[in-house]
């Protein structure tokens, strides 16, 4: 086990350790609070926590930094869970376990929960310092964020007396935040009928594996594969030449995660087990050839085995695989305002085979509320098509920039001439929490910072150790400048 407790800063690496011992799947969050709470305790901070966990830990200010305005130093206690299918781990049970390769920190097959719990470290790493001069600080840590802020959204307002906010989930060193899109999540459900398998079934499964995925707003322009929809590409071509009925089809398992695996059971004749087989690694590899660039890893597998679940009717298995084919995945729409900035995007999420349905979740992205409720249309419009319905969640709010903010100018000029370099000043397509709190508390000055972390929601999240250090000694001179 790679030990990380003796890294530089030492307070955050030391905090860290600490939390990625602890489990904290979103909704899960109840081990991590009591972690957080009980290090309140320890130091006789007060802690304020509202009824969906949502925790503030009141720290008292820097000796002589008492009149300074408080700073609401801002994380989320959850993390995404995402393994490699090959990889025995319990998310609700084990420690995460950790590997260093050069500069870069990543666990093993897991995903590493730098998203958000560097950000967390640093938090209370600052209360920890005595090095660090800083105001009054609230440290407000949610819970839930990964699957939709739904933390942030219930959060009470009466929970916040500060009006100046750092949000520590910014993945990009060298960069400040000041917006981010808004979102929502849609499930489309496709009714199906089940009947027997037809008397001298084969039963086969076919598997899309080895997708990079990734984050469903932060890499969605990189045009990585979407297994799901891959898979529904490759069935609906093998379909044509030789029939089958599903029994189950699932791939994807969080909104914010492009799928990186998607599997399908199908029951065909024993006589046409060679010929599907055949279809699906045609078309597989034509898929793949498309896919090289981005994802070169992507295999297609097909294995035989005996079966006799209750199957979709044909006319389900059509109405499921055109469904798939037809919601819309990828980007929409690019920012004009902003170049190279992704405007409107949707995610495929996931497939579950439900007893009676078939379930695809999707999440739309965008600042512009009408360009999301125009997306979210296109998945009535597929959904009528299939005979289907779609549930759709309420929307989170996205954060307009305020380029005349007062957080922005002090962290600006901090980064000039405590790193110097200038900032590059950003919005990001997907949903920070800013969002959710700046509408709970309206006229709260907000940016967001971060260290460097790659491949977030994935097994391949790492953090490069060296940008930790660097996003600290940032943090830490805000936080000066903000209480003189």
């Amino acid at each position: 086990m790679t030990r990380i407790d003796t890294l530089e800063p030492k307070h955050v690496w030391s905090h860290f350790d600490k939390i990625r011992q602890v489990p904290r799947p979103s909704r899960h969050e109840e081990k991590i609070r009591e972690h957080i709470l009980a290090w309140a305790r320890e130091r006789g901070f007060e802690a304020r926590t509202d009824k969906v966990g949502n925790t503030v830990i009141s720290v008292p200010a820097s000796k002589g930094r008492e009149k300074a305005p408080t700073v609401v130093l801002q994380a989320h206690m959850d993390m995404v869970c995402e393994k490699n299918a090959d990889v025995s781990f319990d998310f609700m049970k084990d420690a995460i376990r950790l590997e260093m390769n050069g500069d870069w920190l990543k666990a093993s097959g897991t995903t590493l929960g730098a998203d958000n719990g560097v950000g967390l470290a640093a938090a209370l790493a600052v209360a920890d310092d005595p090095a660090v001069a800083h105001g009054p600080i609230e440290i407000l840590v949610t819970v839930d964020e990964e699957t939709g802020l739904t933390g942030a959204a219930e959060l009470d307002p009466a929970l916040i007396t500060g009006r100046r906010l750092i949000n520590l989930d910014t993945e990009e060193l060298g960069a400040i935040y000041i917006g981010c899109s808004g979102g929502g999540n849609s499930t489309v459900s496709v009714p199906v009928k089940t009947q027997a398998a037809p008397a001298g079934s084969a039963f086969v499964e076919a598997a899309v594996t080895g997708l990079k995925g990734g984050h469903s707003g932060m890499d969605i322009h990189l045009h990585r594969g979407n297994a799901v929809m891959t898979l529904a590409r490759i069935l609906r071509v093998a379909s044509a030449g030789t029939p089958f009925h599903l029994a189950a089809i699932r791939g994807g398992n969080a909104h914010n995660a492009i799928p990186r695996e998607a599997r399908a059971v199908c029951a065909l004749k024993e006589s046409d087990v060679k010929a599907f087989t055949a279809a699906v690694k045609t078309e597989g590899g034509r898929a793949a050839t498309e896919l090289a660039a981005s994802d070169p890893e992507m295999t297609v597998a097909v294995k035989t085995g005996a079966g006799s679940v209750p199957v979709m009717d044909a006319a389900s298995t059509r109405r499921v695989l055109n469904a798939l084919s037809l919601i819309p995945h990828g980007v929409e729409e690019m920012s004009v305002a902003v170049p190279g900035l992704v405007e409107t995007s949707s995610n495929l999420a996931a497939v579950e085979t439900k007893e009676s349905a078939v379930e695809a979740l999707v999440s739309v992205r965008s600042p512009i509320r009408s360009a999301m409720d125009m997306l979210r249309e296109r998945l009535y419009a597929v959904a009528e098509l299939a005979g289907g319905s779609v549930k759709d969640q309420t929307p989170y709010p996205g954060w307009n920039p305020d380029l005349q903010s007062e957080m922005l100018k002090v962290t600006r000029g901090v980064h000039e001439r405590v790193l110097g370099t200038a900032p590059e000043l950003k919005a990001v397509h997907a949903g920070l929490e800013c969002g959710v709190i700046g509408e709970k508390l309206p006229g709260i000055d907000m940016v967001s910072i971060g260290p460097w972390i790659e491949a977030p929601h994935s097994p391949a999240e790492r953090i490069n150790v060296p940008s930790v250090a660097v996003f600290w000694k940032l943090l830490t001179a805000v936080l000066d400048d903000l209480s003189r």
